[in-house]
């Protein structure tokens, strides 16, 4: 530029914004917190809906139904990746028009606030047995009331919306209110009992669980090779071939039994098993009626073997060389004798292997039960079955089904599972040690068979095995008296449109009431209801809501007069409980209070066992949906949505529980996630040091980049977070960032006047109100369909792709340096159209980075993208021929801006706008395209020649665009000191150094 040339850099149209490209997350964010709640958003939102319920602009309720995380500890990286897709489930559909409520929740009750204060208690040598019940369930509710006040501020620092001064808690005292409701409406219609089965125990909790408490790991357990006994045959009747005579007949059967005889009688059936200590409750061994049976007999034996020459065992032909194996036999030292039938097996009596032991004082003299039964297999194992009933659910059913359940079952175990004091030989022992570990039942019971002679073989085995997940104990099966709802058993409530029985219902509303995110979902639940037994509702603990009962004295369970039922009693207590909550129950005088003059206390025996807590979390729909103002008008969840585990979890206990109650399932949708491993895929593990947690995220980058992980994640599956991933998202961000601040910019002191009818824009701007309307269907359809993932994906590709590297690269020019031309409006007013769009179709994702950016824009105090819903767009924005022309328009650009990078990596050129290629085009559609635009403009070249000539052999191509080749050329003329194109008529005008639009802007 020469000396005497003017300044021209004062006369662009630079963008003006103070929006910092540093965000200062971590400060900056509790500062937008503290003013949403100053302004109350989450309330206006609800006010606006109920000022317009009765206009046409009315807003459908949509309701998504918070799964209660438990009151015990701090948030860990799972609970902020489920609240935050709630609050993005939340979000997004209060702004596509919905009134969208969201009540957040707690779980109170139960074994894990229980545990955490028994451990205080061992700490301080106080014994719990020794405190007033009330008094402990007191300091329980302060333990869960101090956590829920912890938890609920690091959720909302996540920038979760929701009803956070009124949240539920399972221990308010109506909740526990309605929980007992709920709880009585099985006892009253009918598929409430008491019944005595294995359920699965934990000696160390003293209680009884649910298959949703329960995680299995790897244990290794003892695993022994048993002998029981045959000490009689009772012979079916026996066909022979041939045409004897009678007498020769009876002569060949009486032979025959001869030799069964001798062969069978002192034989030994042999059983497997991995649980040593069931062997005493043992009241029967089961074969498969369909496994192939043989007799062997051992021919020779080393010395360590507890085998010796001419034993005889029975085995499954398929296992009896794994067994030998075991039993550290060779091949050469048994031998196969006979087969033995099913039909031969079934007239066999056994004995206990220790029947008849000195000291046992008859205990396992009497002959075990021996029949077929349809679960054994030949698979591993010896083919036979050992059957303690009171300790197995197979066993169990078997006997039940042969109403011999009185001749099977047991009591043995005591419920700190130890063996009952007077058990001969093991009295007292312990399966489990009292932190969890190993007991010393398994190694008396595993000795004393081997001092009587009752083993063939021993070992150890690592398998999967059930474990209390607070805990971290193994877990046995004990038969104990427990309460259980019938799933089977005929609902006596008239509610039959799904099905007459509990599992009727819930299998039909999971096929036809239910949409599933992700379809296994569906899957996954149906097949547990269809196979699940009874619910067992009782837990032998302390902090809980009752199962609020009477019982009969003296009466069986199956009495029908056993369950006290009567509505004026139920009253009673459901209005105690109203007013001081379930302590009620526990108060003295409580009996005759709630039975009052009608009933005798004397014939009445209190239930003090505890509801499972699933049953409270299960039972929420009703004191949540139903009772409050700000819930559903029929009692049904538009969406629950949980972790995977919470199929037979939470989804699966409210399934059971409203289908008792409501007749069919309390959600529509249920949406699902996976969990969150560290980088490598592992499972995050104090112990390996991988974990990351919420806080540590959101301290140094903010909790909108951690929303943003949980958006560009496929959260239906489980997902990767660490220090890289994080970096990563961190740099997506920075690029979202830009774009945004470009456009404040471009936008400031933009007014209505300036505003461009689409009819009088550019080809431009057209095409990209084209790609709003189409981003519009993607946007609602995605989060209609909780597809955060996909939408984020299609916004930061257009965000950053469509937006920054083509259209605003493009639109430099013109926003920078034309005058108050059509062109610059029509760009200015598709930039205002934009900003709407994305910080509304953003602002479910980064709530408080679309705050900021709203704020930039239209500062004030009632302002908030959050008050704001998503924009209708125009259909006729959609226009398919432009945008097909444009596809060509970008693919041509795509060559030459390729052909001029390898220029400008040469350093033949600086910038892009130093040339003027020739673009030969062999389609002529695509060449009068690009005819009919500044296609220099489009390519931020200072000039262009197009051309349908034969491509040169020295055209620069791209492979995959077949028919576009291009000429690199300077451009001619001088360089505009203004804009810096170069151009023949630079110089020529009224301002010195200037082109002629830049000399018409200046004058």
């Amino acid at each position: 530029m020469c000396a005497d040339t003017p300044e021209y850099k004062d006369t662009l149209n630079l963008p003006n914004t103070d929006f910092p490209m540093r965000a200062g997350l971590p400060k900056r964010e509790p500062e937008w917190l503290e003013r949403w709640e100053s302004i109350g958003i989450y309330d206006r939102l609800r006010e606006r809906a109920a000022s317009a319920a009765s206009t046409e602009d009315a807003r459908k309720p949509f309701t998504l139904h918070d799964g209660p995380p438990y009151a015990n500890g701090h948030l860990h990286i799972g609970h902020a990746l489920n609240k935050t897709i709630k609050d993005m489930i939340v979000r997004s559909h209060q702004m596509m028009g919905f009134d969208a409520r969201y009540i957040p929740g707690w779980d109170c009750h139960g074994l894990p606030i229980e545990w955490k204060i028994e451990e205080q208690y061992r700490k301080k040598g106080k014994n719990k047995d020794e405190v007033e019940v009330i008094d402990f369930r007191q300091e329980c509710r302060r333990f869960a009331e101090g956590w829920v006040d912890v938890q609920r501020d690091e959720f909302k620092r996540l920038g979760v919306t929701g009803n956070w001064p009124a949240p539920y808690l399972t221990m308010d005292f109506h909740a526990e209110r309605v929980i007992a409701e709920e709880f009585q409406k099985f006892l009253m219609n009918g598929t409430l009992y008491q019944g005595s089965k294995p359920v699965m125990w934990s000696p160390v909790e003293k209680t009884a669980l649910a298959e949703a408490e329960v995680e299995y790991h790897d244990k290794e357990s003892f695993t022994v090779w048993v002998k029981f006994r045959v000490s009689n045959v009772d012979f079916p009747d026996l066909t022979l071939a041939g045409e004897e005579t009678e007498a020769e007949e009876g002569r060949a059967v009486m032979a025959a039994e001869e030799q069964v005889a001798h062969d069978l009688i002192g034989a030994h059936v042999v059983i497997w098993t991995t649980t040593p200590w069931t062997l005493p409750s043992n009241k029967a061994v089961v074969f498969g009626r369909d496994i192939s049976y043989g007799l062997y007999e051992v021919t020779g034996a080393p010395e360590e073997c507890w085998a010796a020459p001419g034993d005889r065992f029975l085995l499954a032909d398929n296992l009896a060389a794994d067994v030998f194996k075991r039993a550290r036999l060779n091949e050469d030292q048994y031998a196969r004798v006979r087969s033995v039938s099913a039909d031969l097996l079934a007239g066999l009596t056994l004995l206990h292997p220790l029947a008849g032991a000195e000291g046992a004082n008859g205990e396992w003299d009497a002959p075990r039960d021996f029949r077929a039964a349809d679960f054994v297999t030949d698979t591993e194992g010896t083919g036979f079955v050992h059957c303690a009933p009171s300790h197995g659910m197979e066993e169990y059913e078997l006997y039940r089904d042969l109403n011999m359940l009185d001749r099977v079952i047991t009591y043995n175990v005591l419920d700190d599972g130890s063996f009952r004091p007077d058990l001969p030989f093991f009295g007292g022992s312990y399966i489990l040690s009292r932190k969890g570990g190993e007991g010393d039942a398994n190694k008396k019971i595993i000795d004393k068979l081997a001092s009587v002679g009752g083993l063939l073989a021993r070992g150890k085995i690592k398998h999967s095995y059930p474990h209390s997940w607070r805990s971290k104990a193994p877990v046995i099966f004990r038969n104990t008296p427990q309460w259980f709802a019938a799933i089977d058993r005929e609902v006596g409530d008239g509610q039959d449109q799904y099905g007459k029985t509990i599992r009727q219902r819930a299998l039909t509303s999971i096929d036809q009431l239910v949409h599933w995110t992700p379809k296994t979902g569906r899957n996954r639940l149906y097949s547990m209801i269809e196979d699940r037994p009874d619910w067992v509702l009782s837990r032998q603990r302390a902090w809980g809501v009752p199962l609020t009962c009477f019982t009969k004295k003296g009466a069986l369970p199956t009495d029908p007069a056993f369950l006290l039922r009567d509505e004026a009693v139920n009253t009673r207590i459901l209005e105690a409980f109203e007013a001081e909550g379930a302590d009620a129950w526990y108060k003295n005088g409580a009996k005759e209070r709630f039975l009052g003059t009608d009933h005798n206390p004397d014939d009445w025996d209190q239930v003090f066992d505890i509801l499972d807590v699933w049953f409270d979390s299960g039972s929420t729909h009703a004191f949540v949906l139903r009772d409050r103002e700000d819930g559903t008008e029929d009692g049904i969840a538009d969406v629950y949505m949980e972790g995977t585990d919470q199929h037979r979890g939470w989804f699966h206990s409210s399934m059971l529980q409203a289908c008792g109650t409501l007749g069919r399932a309390p959600y529509r949708n249920v949406v699902t996630h996976g969990f969150t491993l560290d980088e490598k895929g592992n499972k995050m593990s104090k112990s390996l040091g991988n974990t990351i947690a919420p806080d540590q995220v959101v301290k140094q980058y903010g909790a909108d980049i951690l929303r943003l992980w949980v958006a560009q994640t496929d959260y239906t599956a489980d997902q990767r977070i660490g220090p890289e991933i994080l970096k990563g998202v961190a740099d997506g961000y920075r690029r979202l960032r830009n774009t945004m601040r470009f456009l404040l910019g471009a936008l400031s002191h933009f007014e209505e006047s300036d505003r461009v009818a689409p009819a009088e824009m550019p080809e431009l701007e057209r095409y990209i109100l084209h790609r709003l309307a189409e981003l519009d269907h993607v946007v609602r359809r995605g989060y209609a369909a909780f597809d955060f993932q996909g939408v984020f994906q299609q916004l930061f590709n257009f965000a950053t792709v469509e937006l920054s590297a083509f259209y605003f690269d493009i639109r430099k020019d013109a926003l920078y340096c034309d005058g108050d031309t059509q062109r610059r409006r029509a760009a200015r007013t598709v930039m205002d159209l934009l900003f709407h769009r994305l910080t509304t179709w953003l602002a479910p994702v980064l709530v408080f980075t679309m705050e900021e950016v709203w704020l930039e824009r239209f500062p004030g105090e009632e302002s908030s993208v959050h008050l704001t819903d998503i924009p209708e767009t125009p259909a006729d924005w959609l226009d398919e021929p432009l945008a097909a022309k444009w596809a060509k328009v970008r693919q041509a650009r795509r060559v030459v801006t390729a052909a001029l990078e390898i220029q400008r990596s040469d350093k033949v050129i600086g910038a892009s706008l130093e040339a003027a290629p020739v673009v030969h085009i062999r389609d002529k559609e695509m060449l009068a395209a690009l005819t009919s635009i500044n296609f220099d403009d489009i390519c931020i070249t200072s000039g262009m020649s197009l051309t349908g000539d034969p491509q040169p052999a020295e055209a620069f191509r791209l492979p995959e665009i077949d028919g576009v080749g291009v000429v690199f050329e300077k451009a001619e003329g001088e360089k505009c000191q203004r804009c810096w194109k170069i151009l023949p008529d630079v110089g020529t005008h009224a301002h010195p150094a200037t082109c002629a639009r830049c000399n018409a802007a200046l004058t």
